[in-house]
């Protein structure tokens, strides 16, 4: 499957992946982040069963703080 990740084309195993499962395999471990697929903001609850599919554009957005 080839999906556009934070606008770089990448190529994975299967059809499709959950939320979840492509942030371990991409190990994005930083807590404070986004995600958005096809500009659609995915609840951080919902990554379990959030499905990735061929062709979509996710977005992995991390979140800082200062002053």
């Amino acid at each position: 499957m080839k999906i556009t990740l934070n606008n770089e084309p990448v190529t994975l195993d299967g059809e499709s992946i959950t939320v979840e499962k492509l942030l371990e395999v991409k190990r994005y471990t930083f807590r404070m982040r986004t995600v958005k697929i096809n500009g659609r903001i995915v609840d951080r609850n919902s990554y379990s069963g959030e499905v990735i599919r061929d062709g979509d554009n996710v977005q992995v957005i991390y979140l800082m703080s200062g002053g």
